[in-house]
């Protein structure tokens, strides 16, 4: 199937397309989809594409989805998206997102988070994030961090953290670190503390 015979489908139609029709479009075409096209699909039928067809996908594609949608990509799914795709998520999809999909997140595209996005991240998904992934968020994405999610770090996200990170924190926010947490901290990044 062309592209443009893709573009003709109604709705209806997409949804209609069964796994094996939709395992049989390339990336280019998958790509090639409408936004209305793309917000039709089905959960299901998102979960049965492969990692290429989604990387096929772009940041206008990416953000029309729902975040039904975006919490039913598998994590081999999401690593599939580049940093661009993940900047491109909502506020709204980035909190529908389950743990697994953000600890599978790599830290380059941790990177990709904005702010905001990273303020909606629940306890449960802090707790859930690789110390790596946390030591390579940037200075703002740390100061950005409520103290919610601070007090959620465990010790050793706190002991993966840099000075340059450290030097970071809000009094506000190094207070809600527990004492537990705390204690994972190296004692050259003890410091950084101001």
């Amino acid at each position: 199937m062309e592209t443009t015979d893709l573009a003709v489908l109604t709705t209806t139609q997409i949804r209609g397309l069964t796994s094996a029709q939709l395992g049989g479009l390339t990336a280019t075409q998958v790509g090639a989809l409408t936004t209305t096209q793309v917000a039709a699909l089905a959960t299901s039928q998102i979960v049965g594409l492969t990692t290429t067809q989604v990387a096929g996908l772009t940041t206008t594609q990416i953000g029309a989805l729902t975040s039904t949608q975006v919490g039913g990509l598998t994590a081999a799914q999401m690593r599939g998206l580049n940093t661009t795709d993940i900047a491109a998520l909502s506020t709204t999809q980035v909190g529908g997102l389950t743990s697994t999909q953000v600890a599978a997140l790599t830290t380059t595209q941790m990177v990709g988070l904005e702010t905001t996005d990273l303020a909606v991240l629940t306890t449960t998904q802090i707790r859930g994030l690789a110390s790596s992934q946390v030591s390579g968020l940037n200075t703002t994405q740390v100061g950005a961090l409520t103290t919610t999610q601070v007090a959620a770090l465990t010790s050793t996200q706190v002991g993966g953290l840099t000075t340059t990170q450290v030097a970071a924190l809000t009094t506000t926010q190094l207070g809600a670190i527990g004492t537990t947490s705390l204690g994972g901290l190296a004692a050259d990044r003890v410091g950084a503390l101001t």
